[in-house]
């Protein structure tokens, strides 16, 4: 089993997963991106990258090579690139955790919480094409989350960083005390 220490960063569209990304980043910590793999496959595939495409290719991942198919790339991935401290960003089921825990020496879980609320707002703002257009898009995509089993990885995180009514700065720094906290433990 590698000495991987893994990061792994969950929360529903809009949580502020990428805000624990970037303080990773910070400390020079590489970041893989599940979503980024997905996109990946997509481009050798020759598909369009829209959201419909790529929710299609992920499920098609998924049949093919089961519920983990997304979270072994990963793994394949981390090792061909050597990292030892990685931080993976997208976890959606308790099955990808598990191929982690299952792969590398030390896995950390942060789940990043938003209300409802305060999600829809973000994803509407930030502009991404893939972002919902209205509230039924939006319920829509947190069906299609909370049906992979992303809401279980609530009960088996490490840490729970609620990201309501807080500033950015103030968001990334609990995530930099976070890390930092384990990775001194390590």
């Amino acid at each position: 089993m590698p000495q991987v220490i893994a990061i792994c960063v969950t929360g529903m569209p809009g949580s502020g997963k990428s805000i624990v990304a970037d303080a990773a980043s910070s400390l020079g910590i590489p970041v893989v991106t599940m979503g980024d793999v997905v996109r990946e496959e997509a481009k050798k595939r020759g598909m369009p990258i829209n959201r419909e495409s790529l929710a299609f290719l992920a499920r098609e991942l998924r049949r093919e090579r089961g519920p983990s198919a997304i979270a072994l790339s990963c793994v394949e991935l981390i090792e061909a690139r050597g990292y030892t401290v990685v931080l993976i960003d997208g976890l959606r089921s308790i099955f990808e955790y598990r191929t982690f825990k299952k792969h590398f020496k030390n896995v950390k879980l942060i789940y990043v919480h938003a209300s409802p609320g305060t999600r829809y707002i973000r994803l509407r703002t930030r502009g991404r094409p893939d972002d919902p257009k209205n509230w039924y898009e939006f319920i829509s995509r947190d069906l299609q989350e909370i049906r992979l089993g992303l809401p279980s990885l609530l009960y088996i995180a490490d840490y729970v960083l609620i990201n309501e009514r807080k500033t950015i700065e103030d968001t990334f720094k609990e995530a930099l005390l976070v890390i930092k906290k384990w990775l001194k433990h390590d």
